[in-house]
């Protein structure tokens, strides 16, 4: 494998979009989707990477900051990551959760949250496994 980890271009958005849908269970409106990606990538608070083997797109990861009063700082969410079933175990991952890590110790950052679904046990083992605790539990109200 030749690994590299970059950031995220406008003109990744299919790989993305392919990423979150499977990461997600949903097929998203691709219009909606790129609008808010193109959106974001001009955010400067908002970090997308994408994890390359030579020239095939393997995997992608996020984090936004915002200024919050209750951390008197900034502090960040990992909002995705994603690593295509055949690279899991492989350490893409852990290479894509440094590259956020990097932005927290560059930004300042007070904290580095995420949140993973209760059935996704692989996943909660992994953030672990990398420094991340489980301290808070997350509530959720849909809207659609």
């Amino acid at each position: 494998m030749s690994l590299i980890i970059r950031p995220a271009l406008a003109l990744d958005v299919s790989s993305v979009y392919q990423f979150i849908s499977e990461l997600e269970e949903e097929v998203f409106d691709f219009e909606v989707f790129n609008k808010i990606y193109v959106h974001n990538l001009a955010n400067p608070d908002c970090h997308y990477f994408l994890a390359f083997d030579a020239d095939e797109c393997i995997g992608y990861a996020s984090v936004h900051a915002q200024w919050l009063l209750h951390h008197c700082g900034k502090v960040g969410e990992i909002q995705e990551m994603f690593v295509k079933e055949s690279y899991r175990g492989k350490g893409i991952g852990s290479l894509l959760i440094e590259a956020l890590f990097e932005v927290a110790k560059r930004e300042n950052f007070k904290i580095l949250e995420v949140t993973a679904n209760k059935k996704r046990m692989d996943t909660h083992r992994f953030y672990e496994s990398k420094g991340l605790l489980p301290t808070h539990f997350k509530f959720v109200k849909k809207y659609d």
